[in-house]
Protein backbone atom coordinates (compact mmCIF):
# COMPACT_ATOMS: atom_id res chain seq x y z
CA UNK A 1 0.00 0.00 0.00
CA UNK A 2 1.55 3.32 -1.04
CA UNK A 3 1.91 6.36 1.20
CA UNK A 4 -0.66 8.26 -0.84
CA UNK A 5 -3.27 5.58 -0.20
CA UNK A 6 -2.40 5.58 3.51
CA UNK A 7 -2.88 9.34 3.59
CA UNK A 8 -6.25 9.10 1.88
CA UNK A 9 -7.29 6.36 4.32
CA UNK A 10 -6.24 8.56 7.24
CA UNK A 11 -8.30 11.42 5.83
CA UNK A 12 -11.28 9.11 5.33
CA UNK A 13 -11.04 7.98 8.97
CA UNK A 14 -10.68 11.59 10.15
CA UNK A 15 -13.78 12.37 8.09
CA UNK A 16 -15.70 9.59 9.84
CA UNK A 17 -14.84 11.02 13.25
CA UNK A 18 -15.67 14.51 12.01
CA UNK A 19 -19.03 13.35 10.65
CA UNK A 20 -19.90 11.66 13.94
CA UNK A 21 -19.04 14.78 15.92
CA UNK A 22 -20.99 17.03 13.55
CA UNK A 23 -24.07 14.83 13.91
CA UNK A 24 -23.94 14.65 17.70
CA UNK A 25 -22.41 17.86 19.02
CA UNK A 26 -20.66 19.78 16.22
CA UNK A 27 -16.94 20.52 15.97
CA UNK A 28 -16.00 18.00 13.29
CA UNK A 29 -13.64 20.45 11.60
CA UNK A 30 -11.44 20.34 14.70
CA UNK A 31 -10.56 16.83 13.47
CA UNK A 32 -10.64 17.15 9.66
CA UNK A 33 -8.75 20.45 9.22
CA UNK A 34 -5.68 19.37 11.26
CA UNK A 35 -5.77 15.97 9.51
CA UNK A 36 -5.43 17.67 6.12
CA UNK A 37 -2.44 19.66 7.35
CA UNK A 38 -0.93 16.52 8.95
CA UNK A 39 -0.80 14.69 5.60
CA UNK A 40 0.98 17.62 4.00
CA UNK A 41 -1.75 19.74 2.43
CA UNK A 42 -0.66 23.43 2.58
CA UNK A 43 -2.67 25.39 5.20
CA UNK A 44 -4.70 27.64 2.89
CA UNK A 45 -5.49 24.75 0.54
CA UNK A 46 -6.29 22.56 3.56
CA UNK A 47 -8.73 25.18 4.79
CA UNK A 48 -10.42 25.54 1.39
CA UNK A 49 -10.53 21.75 0.97
CA UNK A 50 -12.05 21.32 4.42
CA UNK A 51 -14.77 23.79 3.42
CA UNK A 52 -15.46 21.72 0.31
CA UNK A 53 -15.55 18.46 2.29
CA UNK A 54 -17.90 19.91 4.91
CA UNK A 55 -20.37 21.43 2.46
CA UNK A 56 -21.89 18.09 1.42
CA UNK A 57 -22.92 17.48 5.02
CA UNK A 58 -24.33 20.99 5.30
CA UNK A 59 -26.32 20.52 2.10
CA UNK A 60 -27.78 17.13 3.04
CA UNK A 61 -28.62 18.42 6.51
CA UNK A 62 -30.36 21.48 5.06
CA UNK A 63 -32.49 19.22 2.88
CA UNK A 64 -33.36 17.02 5.87
CA UNK A 65 -34.51 20.11 7.83
CA UNK A 66 -36.34 21.71 4.89
CA UNK A 67 -39.78 21.58 6.57
CA UNK A 68 -38.49 23.29 9.71
CA UNK A 69 -36.59 25.89 7.66
CA UNK A 70 -39.73 26.83 5.70
CA UNK A 71 -41.40 27.86 8.97
CA UNK A 72 -39.24 30.99 8.87
CA UNK A 73 -40.12 32.06 5.31
CA UNK A 74 -40.19 35.75 6.26
CA UNK A 75 -36.46 35.79 7.04
CA UNK A 76 -35.13 33.24 4.55
CA UNK A 77 -34.19 35.71 1.79
CA UNK A 78 -32.25 37.90 4.23
CA UNK A 79 -30.47 34.89 5.74
CA UNK A 80 -29.52 33.48 2.34
CA UNK A 81 -28.31 36.78 0.86
CA UNK A 82 -26.25 37.85 3.89
CA UNK A 83 -24.73 34.37 4.20
CA UNK A 84 -23.76 34.33 0.51
CA UNK A 85 -22.33 37.85 0.68
CA UNK A 86 -20.36 36.98 3.79
CA UNK A 87 -19.05 33.74 2.28
CA UNK A 88 -17.97 35.61 -0.85
CA UNK A 89 -16.16 38.27 1.19
CA UNK A 90 -14.48 35.73 3.45
CA UNK A 91 -13.25 33.62 0.54
CA UNK A 92 -11.76 36.70 -1.17
CA UNK A 93 -10.07 37.61 2.10
CA UNK A 94 -8.53 34.13 2.21
CA UNK A 95 -7.30 34.35 -1.38
CA UNK A 96 -5.50 37.65 -0.69
CA UNK A 97 -3.99 36.35 2.56
CA UNK A 98 -0.45 35.02 2.29
CA UNK A 99 0.44 31.54 3.52
CA UNK A 100 2.48 33.02 6.38
CA UNK A 101 -0.30 35.40 7.44
CA UNK A 102 -2.80 32.54 7.42
CA UNK A 103 -0.46 30.34 9.49
CA UNK A 104 -0.21 33.09 12.11
CA UNK A 105 -4.00 33.56 12.07
CA UNK A 106 -4.94 29.86 12.38
CA UNK A 107 -4.23 29.47 16.14
CA UNK A 108 -6.29 32.57 16.91
CA UNK A 109 -9.16 31.42 14.69
CA UNK A 110 -9.11 28.01 16.37
CA UNK A 111 -9.04 29.71 19.77
CA UNK A 112 -12.06 31.87 18.84
CA UNK A 113 -14.00 28.82 17.64
CA UNK A 114 -13.01 26.84 20.76
CA UNK A 115 -14.07 29.62 23.15
CA UNK A 116 -17.37 30.02 21.32
CA UNK A 117 -17.97 26.29 21.61
CA UNK A 118 -17.23 26.35 25.35
CA UNK A 119 -18.79 29.67 26.39
CA UNK A 120 -21.16 30.42 23.51
CA UNK A 121 -24.33 29.60 25.43
CA UNK A 122 -23.45 31.92 28.32
CA UNK A 123 -22.48 34.70 25.91
CA UNK A 124 -25.78 34.25 24.08
CA UNK A 125 -27.75 34.54 27.32
CA UNK A 126 -25.92 37.74 28.30
CA UNK A 127 -26.48 39.35 24.90
CA UNK A 128 -30.15 38.34 24.94
CA UNK A 129 -30.59 40.07 28.33
CA UNK A 130 -28.96 43.21 26.93
CA UNK A 131 -31.13 43.19 23.82
CA UNK A 132 -34.33 42.68 25.83
CA UNK A 133 -33.57 45.71 27.93
CA UNK A 134 -32.91 47.97 24.97
CA UNK A 135 -35.36 50.19 23.12
CA UNK A 136 -33.05 50.63 20.13
CA UNK A 137 -34.88 48.25 17.83
CA UNK A 138 -33.32 49.58 14.62
CA UNK A 139 -29.82 49.36 16.06
CA UNK A 140 -30.40 45.77 17.18
CA UNK A 141 -31.72 44.81 13.72
CA UNK A 142 -28.63 46.36 12.10
CA UNK A 143 -26.36 44.61 14.60
CA UNK A 144 -27.99 41.23 13.89
CA UNK A 145 -27.64 41.73 10.12
CA UNK A 146 -23.99 42.65 10.54
CA UNK A 147 -23.48 39.67 12.85
CA UNK A 148 -24.97 37.31 10.26
CA UNK A 149 -22.77 38.81 7.53
CA UNK A 150 -19.73 38.27 9.78
CA UNK A 151 -20.77 34.65 10.32
CA UNK A 152 -20.66 34.23 6.55
CA UNK A 153 -17.27 35.96 6.36
CA UNK A 154 -15.90 33.62 9.02
CA UNK A 155 -17.28 30.61 7.11
CA UNK A 156 -15.77 31.75 3.83
CA UNK A 157 -12.39 32.43 5.43
CA UNK A 158 -12.16 29.58 7.97
CA UNK A 159 -14.72 26.78 8.16
CA UNK A 160 -13.88 25.35 11.60
CA UNK A 161 -16.43 26.51 14.17
CA UNK A 162 -18.90 27.84 11.60
CA UNK A 163 -21.85 25.86 12.99
CA UNK A 164 -21.17 27.08 16.53
CA UNK A 165 -21.03 30.71 15.43
CA UNK A 166 -24.18 30.24 13.34
CA UNK A 167 -26.07 28.93 16.39
CA UNK A 168 -24.75 31.89 18.42
CA UNK A 169 -26.28 34.29 15.91
CA UNK A 170 -29.63 32.47 15.92
CA UNK A 171 -29.81 32.39 19.73
CA UNK A 172 -29.05 36.11 19.96
CA UNK A 173 -31.62 36.78 17.21
CA UNK A 174 -34.27 35.26 19.46
CA UNK A 175 -34.81 31.82 17.96
CA UNK A 176 -35.88 29.12 20.44
CA UNK A 177 -37.05 26.12 18.36
CA UNK A 178 -33.95 23.89 18.32
CA UNK A 179 -35.01 22.07 15.14
CA UNK A 180 -35.53 25.37 13.32
CA UNK A 181 -32.21 26.65 14.67
CA UNK A 182 -30.35 23.56 13.48
CA UNK A 183 -31.97 23.85 10.07
CA UNK A 184 -31.13 27.54 9.70
CA UNK A 185 -27.60 26.93 10.98
CA UNK A 186 -27.13 24.39 8.20
CA UNK A 187 -28.67 26.76 5.65
CA UNK A 188 -26.27 29.56 6.68
CA UNK A 189 -23.33 27.14 6.52
CA UNK A 190 -24.41 25.84 3.11
CA UNK A 191 -24.79 29.29 1.55
CA UNK A 192 -21.51 30.67 2.93
CA UNK A 193 -19.54 27.51 2.09
CA UNK A 194 -21.02 27.01 -1.40
CA UNK A 195 -20.19 30.60 -2.36
CA UNK A 196 -16.66 30.17 -1.00
CA UNK A 197 -16.18 26.87 -2.85
CA UNK A 198 -17.04 28.52 -6.18
CA UNK A 199 -14.33 31.11 -5.53
CA UNK A 200 -11.88 28.41 -4.42
CA UNK A 201 -12.48 26.37 -7.58
CA UNK A 202 -11.73 29.33 -9.84
CA UNK A 203 -8.67 30.13 -7.71
CA UNK A 204 -7.43 26.51 -7.87
CA UNK A 205 -7.31 26.18 -4.08
CA UNK A 206 -8.86 22.71 -3.72
CA UNK A 207 -7.06 19.40 -3.23
CA UNK A 208 -9.75 17.28 -4.84
CA UNK A 209 -8.52 13.81 -3.81
CA UNK A 210 -8.04 14.80 -0.18
CA UNK A 211 -11.33 16.67 -0.13
CA UNK A 212 -13.30 13.76 -1.56
CA UNK A 213 -11.68 11.36 0.95
CA UNK A 214 -12.69 13.58 3.87
CA UNK A 215 -16.15 14.19 2.41
CA UNK A 216 -16.87 10.46 2.00
CA UNK A 217 -15.70 9.86 5.55
CA UNK A 218 -17.83 12.72 6.87
CA UNK A 219 -20.94 11.44 5.10
CA UNK A 220 -20.27 7.89 6.36
CA UNK A 221 -19.74 9.03 9.94
CA UNK A 222 -22.79 11.27 9.84
CA UNK A 223 -24.96 8.46 8.48
CA UNK A 224 -23.99 5.95 11.15
CA UNK A 225 -24.07 8.55 13.92
CA UNK A 226 -27.72 9.17 13.14
CA UNK A 227 -28.49 5.65 14.38
CA UNK A 228 -26.85 5.93 17.80
CA UNK A 229 -26.60 9.66 18.49
CA UNK A 230 -29.54 9.53 20.89
CA UNK A 231 -27.82 6.86 22.99
CA UNK A 232 -24.61 8.80 23.55
CA UNK A 233 -24.72 11.27 26.46
CA UNK A 234 -24.25 14.75 24.99
CA UNK A 235 -21.97 15.78 27.85
CA UNK A 236 -19.45 13.05 26.99
CA UNK A 237 -19.27 14.07 23.33
CA UNK A 238 -19.11 17.75 24.28
CA UNK A 239 -16.20 17.10 26.63
CA UNK A 240 -14.39 15.17 23.92
CA UNK A 241 -14.85 18.02 21.44
CA UNK A 242 -13.60 20.52 24.03
CA UNK A 243 -10.58 18.34 24.85
CA UNK A 244 -9.66 17.82 21.19
CA UNK A 245 -10.22 21.47 20.20
CA UNK A 246 -8.17 22.80 23.14
CA UNK A 247 -5.37 20.30 22.40
CA UNK A 248 -5.31 21.16 18.69
CA UNK A 249 -5.40 24.90 19.42
CA UNK A 250 -2.46 24.60 21.84
CA UNK A 251 -0.54 22.53 19.29
CA UNK A 252 -1.00 25.19 16.59
CA UNK A 253 0.06 27.97 18.98
CA UNK A 254 3.15 26.01 19.97
CA UNK A 255 3.99 25.05 16.39
CA UNK A 256 3.46 28.57 15.02
CA UNK A 257 4.93 30.83 17.68
CA UNK A 258 7.56 28.69 19.45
Amino acid sequence: MSLDILQLLLLFIAGIFGGVLNSIAGGGSFITFPALIFVGVPPIIANATNTFASCAGYLSGTFAFRREILKDRANLLKIILLSIMGGFSGSLLLIYTSEQQFLYAVPWLLLAATLLFIFGEKANQALQRISKGSNHTGFIALFLSLFLFCVGVFGGFFNAGLGVIGLSYLAIAGYRDINLMNGLKLLISTCASAMAIIIFIFSDLLDWYSGIAVMLGTLTGGYFAAHFSQRVPQIIVRRFVIFSSVSITLYFFFNTYL
